[in-house]
């Protein structure tokens, strides 16, 4: 069984605010966890002072942008996240091949130039927020599930380290692609927790069991009265499992 310092790396606090002084007294707050996940709402409003920040205060950044673009310009993209440090980083697996093999080239290359830790390069699959018929409503075949498969098998032969997708889809893509593929998981929820606006969600430690290495947690720990309770609270769940 992991050990709670294990966990504490396992447990991804998406810091969804507007602003880099709520980020950091978050982050503060937050003395247990070890990895905090920017997005885009936060970067377009802070940018990389904000990764330099939380790096500075010894914690590991998930720089979760979902990149999509042409090659040249997401591999460039990707070499700036390893100069600014980050730990993980998202792309969209719907890019295509050339895209995220040229992602995952970049990111080695930038990494051994700095002598740097290589980030953990993810491919978004499908986001959380969709469902079949949101995939048939802008021309995907209505199947949410075999969407992640195909995509989580191109991230992988891409050279991608790992994907992102729902709880729901952990054993099918265990079961297609074995161990040793990374897999991170949004849309988790305590039993304790709202839904919010995400659909395909699962509590810790039900992702936990299915195989997940990465659990993103947002609005049950950063709107909790105590971020610092509820954190602690979730690792006491997985503890159980």
């Amino acid at each position: 069984m992991p050990s709670s310092q294990d966990l504490r790396n396992k447990v991804i606090i998406a810091l969804d605010v507007e602003n880099q002084e709520k980020a950091l007294a978050l982050v503060r707050e937050l003395r247990d966890a070890r990895v905090f996940k920017v997005g885009l709402e936060l970067f377009t409003a802070e940018g990389p002072p904000l990764v330099k920040a939380i790096r500075e205060l010894g914690k590991n950044v998930f720089l979760d942008l979902k990149l999509h673009d042409i090659p040249n310009t997401v591999a460039e993209a990707v070499r700036i996240g390893v100069r600014l440090g980050a730990a993980m980083m998202t792309i969209h697996a719907s890019g295509g091949e050339e895209m995220m093999r040229k992602a995952a080239e970049a990111a080695t290359e930038e990494s051994e130039k700095l002598r740097a830790a290589r980030p953990i390069l993810l491919g978004v699959t499908v986001l959380t927020s969709l469902k079949s018929d949101d995939l048939q409503a802008i021309g995907m075949a209505p199947d949410t599930a075999g969407q992640v498969l195909r995509l989580a098998g191109l991230a992988k032969q891409s050279g991608m380290d790992g994907i992102v997708c729902s709880a729901q889809e952990i054993e099918m893509v265990r079961r297609e692609l074995g161990t040793g593929f990374v897999i991170v998981t949004p849309g988790i929820r305590p039993a304790w927790a709202a839904a919010h606006d995400q659909k395909r969600i699962m509590t810790p430690s039900q992702a936990i069991k299915k195989g997940s290495d990465y659990l993103v947690v947002g609005r049950p720990i950063t709107q909790a009265a105590s971020p610092q309770e509820a954190f602690l609270k979730i690792l006491e769940e997985i503890e159980k499992v």
